[in-house]
């Protein structure tokens, strides 16, 4: 008796892998496309709910950007079904708002998801789309947390195939008989990432004799866990001090001020920080010559105050 194909036996240990590190979850969502990544995951997902006795849920995010979406969504749900899952919802949304329409649509899935899961949200995200994610941090200057990109668990997102190759995901759906949908979006050059895909990814591998993919996701994975440890170190000093305090930041490396910094600001509400903004409130402790306040997005205002920072403090000359 010979056991599953090698790319579906992959995605269901990549699934138990990931639900072993999150114990009590009480259900499993996955967001569900229609297209390969999701619907390999789905089986792994409903393959290894059923040895967990997790119930586990499709999820269709319906963005309505494209002529007979419903169409598309509600098929994705009947394949789903099909595949196991004890339910499936269509939740449709509308892709509005800053940064074009790839980033419209990402925040209204999120937003969606978020807003109806029970457990853990399983996304279809692989390899191949990890090494995108690094190469825009990287063409973009985000700093380490974008090149670090994306976590494998993140509650209530989880992201069991982010060490599998796109190409598993569609082995896996050939092994299964499976039609995965190809979304005209996918490879429309208008948008960053089909370009990155189609055009610069090949090419480096081209370049550099192949393993590009793999060794950016490499990448990612030893720098998330820099991000991790600096995050840690951020948290502590807040647990001690509170607010920053100038004497105890002063003395620390530039990097993990800015760490600090930004914990601080993000509790304290401020929103959508970039480096310059992080670098500027850094100098108030840093670099003091006495200058005023640094604006941040949302009408906030740190200053240097009586040897710390504030926010919104009242009208008081610094030290």
């Amino acid at each position: 008796m010979t056991g599953p194909h090698p790319a579906v036996a992959a995605a269901r240990r990549a699934v138990r892998k990931l639900l072993a590190r999150c114990p009590g979850v009480p259900a499993v969502d996955v967001a569900v496309s229609g297209g390969a990544d999701s619907l390999a995951l789905t089986e792994a997902a409903v393959f290894t709910g059923r040895r967990l006795g997790l119930p586990v849920r499709a999820l269709v995010v319906d963005h309505g950007l494209q002529a007979g979406s419903a169409r598309v969504a509600a098929e994705a749900a009947e394949v789903a079904r099909k595949l196991g899952v004890d339910a499936a919802e269509v939740l449709t949304v509308e892709a509005t708002g800053p940064g074009g329409p790839e980033a419209a649509a990402r925040n209204a899935r999120y937003a969606a998801l978020r807003a109806h899961h029970r457990g853990i949200v399983l996304l279809g995200h692989t390899r191949d789309d990890q090494a995108e994610t690094v190469l825009l941090g990287l063409g973009r200057g985000s700093g380490p947390r974008s090149i670090a990109g994306m976590r494998a668990l993140d509650l209530p997102w989880g992201r069991p195939l982010l060490d599998l190759p796109r190409s598993a995901t569609r082995a896996a759906c050939q092994a299964l008989g499976l039609t995965p949908w190809e979304d005209p979006h996918n490879s429309d050059p208008r948008f960053t990432r089909v370009r990155l895909r189609t055009e610069v990814l090949p090419l480096l591998e081209d370049v550099l004799h192949g393993g590009v993919a793999a060794a950016l996701a490499r990448t990612a994975a030893q720098l998330r866990e820099d991000v991790e440890a600096l995050d840690a170190l951020a948290a502590g000093f807040l647990d001690r001090h509170g607010e920053p305090d100038i004497a105890a930041l002063s003395p620390l490396p530039a990097s993990l001020r800015r760490r600090i910094l930004r914990a601080w600001l993000t509790a304290g509400g401020a929103r959508d920080l970039t480096d310059a903004h992080l670098r500027s409130v850094d100098a108030l402790v840093g670099d003091w010559r006495g200058q005023g306040g640094v604006w941040l997005p949302g009408g906030l205002v740190v200053t240097r105050t009586h040897g710390r920072l504030a926010m919104n403090p009242p009208e008081t000359r610094g030290d």
